[in-house]
Order: structure tokens, then sequence, then C-alpha cells
């Protein structure tokens, strides 16, 4: 590992024009799915009826849907949860006109053709309660952002907090594109994945933050584009290293963690690619653009006193 860092020399900087063409394609493609297709928010933002049943056998979902639907519940949304006998089927509002005692009643006579299921639990979230939901996760969000702006602000120097913030933007914008695009539920657990990538990307990018102020330091006559360069190659292979690991435990919950999680692993997956990426081409290129050089990150020599009053 010692001697593969020590010998890559890759030019991440020279090839920083074209990855900030690439940046710049897809926000605007991710804000123009965003705006026009708009997200496909689960129940939890929207409101609506979580019921879970269970069966004594194993039980596929394509039968349990179409029992639905012929019962009225077009919207009906149905997944297994946790086990292949256990399904969770969420109901928007508009299929709610009764109480939750009858609506629970309802569906299950709507799935005695599938078997004989047995009431687990049902949840209402209203309407209220799902915007309240939203605009908190937003806040969450938005003060998660602020927070990291002051702690790189005061670990580093302004313009570093600036890069790390522009990374982190163009990963949230990234990840929810992707969400818009591909019209997959967004509820909760993409919005606590979201906040999990802000960290995952933060922590990458203050890794090669803090070998680029190492080496400003060290470096005394280097450019600072030879600066940057050289800490990214020092530190790629920890980068590779983490992502990668990161990415096996993802796509192991993808594929085996049932469909309640694939949301969640989803925007995880995405958000570890995307977070590794701008660590990369968008926190320490917006170094070379705000012009950060080694003055910028010399600590000031501190004057002393001699014992005759004279300063050193």
């Amino acid at each position: 590992m010692q001697l593969l860092k020590d010998n890559l020399k890759i030019d991440f900087m020279g090839k920083r024009k074209l990855a900030l063409v690439l940046s710049l394609v897809l926000i605007v493609v991710s804000i123009a799915a965003i705006t026009m297709r708009g997200l496909n928010l689960g129940i939890d933002f929207t409101g609506g009826t979580l019921v879970e049943v269970g069966y004594e056998g194993s039980v596929e979902l394509e039968p349990v849907r179409q029992a639905l639907f012929s019962s009225g519940f077009d919207d009906a949304i149905v997944q297994h949860f946790g086990t292949s006998k256990d399904v969770l089927i969420r109901l928007p509002v508009a299929d709610q006109d009764e109480d939750k005692a009858q609506l629970s009643n309802n569906v299950l006579d709507a799935l005695a053709s599938t078997g004989a299921p047995e009431m687990r639990r049902v949840e209402f979230v209203g309407p209220q309660v799902g915007d309240e939901l939203r605009d908190k996760g937003g806040l969450a969000m938005l003060y998660a952002l602020v927070g990291i702006l002051v702690y790189v602000w005061l670990r580093f120097e302004i313009r570093f907090s600036a890069g790390s913030i522009a990374a982190l933007v163009h990963d949230v914008i990234l990840v929810v594109g992707f969400f818009a695009l591909t019209q997959v539920e967004f509820d909760l657990t993409v919005l606590a994945a979201l906040l999990a990538v802000i960290g995952y990307s933060l922590n990458d990018t203050i890794v090669v933050f803090d070998r680029i102020r190492e080496n400003f330091r060290r470096l005394r006559k280097a450019t600072s584009k030879e600066v940057i360069n050289t800490s990214i190659n020092q530190t790629l292979s920890r980068t590779l290293m983490t992502s990668l690991t990161t990415l096996l435990v993802l796509f192991a919950l993808f594929i085996f963690g049932g469909e309640v999680i694939h949301a969640f692993s989803i925007a995880l997956i995405v958000g570890v690619i995307v977070g590794t990426y701008s660590s990369i081409y968008v926190a320490s290129s917006s170094l070379l653009a705000l012009n950060v050089s080694k003055e910028d990150l010399m600590q000031p020599e501190v004057e002393t006193a001699n014992e005759d009053g004279s300063q050193v």
C-alpha cells in the first residue's frame, strides 16, 4: 500500500475542467428532473396508512397487488417486510375515507383470496404530519451544512469551508436528482441516507484537506496545483479502500436486505460514489479556483521578548 501511494502521480487537477463540465451537466439534469418530474414522495411526507399483514407461508407480491387493485385500492404500494411471509402495504390518503379499524378490515377482506393473512399493525400518518416531517427534514440538512461550514472554517480556512460546502451541495443535488429521474420512492429512510452521505463525503474531504494543508507547509517550492495533486495521490489508496468496502456492505444490503431498505441502500450507494468523486474534483478543485496558497496556511511567527526587553 505504501509503495502504491508513493508511486502514484496521477494529474487529477489537469482534468479538473473536464470534471467541472461533467458536474455542471449532472447538476443541470438533476435540477431539471427535480423541477419537471418531482420526487415520488412516500407516505412519510404525503400522509397515508401503513398496514402490515403476515401469512403462514411465503407469498408472492403480484397476487396481493391484484387483490388490492380489484377491491379499489388502486394506488396501494406492496412490498415484503423482513421475510417473504410478511407484507407491508402503503395506502395513500386518497384510499382512506374510513377509520383505521374499518380500513384494516377492508384490506383483510380484499386479501382473503391470497390466503389467510393476519393483521400485524396499522399506522396512520396525517398529511399535516407529513408536511412537518418534510419541512423539518429539509431544515436538518440546512443546519448540518451550516454546522459543517463553521467547523471547516475554524479547523482550516474560510476557503476550505467554501470548498467542502460546494462538494456537499453537489452530492445532495445529484442524489436527489437520481431519485427524481428514477422515481424511486423518497421517504424518511432516504432522507436519513442523505444525512449519512453528507457525513461520509465530509469525512473523505477532511482527510484530503488535512493532507493538502500538511503538504502546503512541507512542499515549500511546489505550486498549489502540484501540492493538491500530490495530496490526492497520497490519500487515494485510503479513499478507494474506504469507498470499496463501504460499497460492498451497501450492495449486500441492497441485494439481501429486502424491499423495505432498497431506497435507503440505493441512496447510500449513489452518495458514496458521488461523494468520493466530489472530494477530489469538487472540494479540491475549488481550492485552486479560490487561489488557496501556502501563504494562507503558514503559521504566523510569534514574537518573544529577551531578558533585555528586545523582541525576537
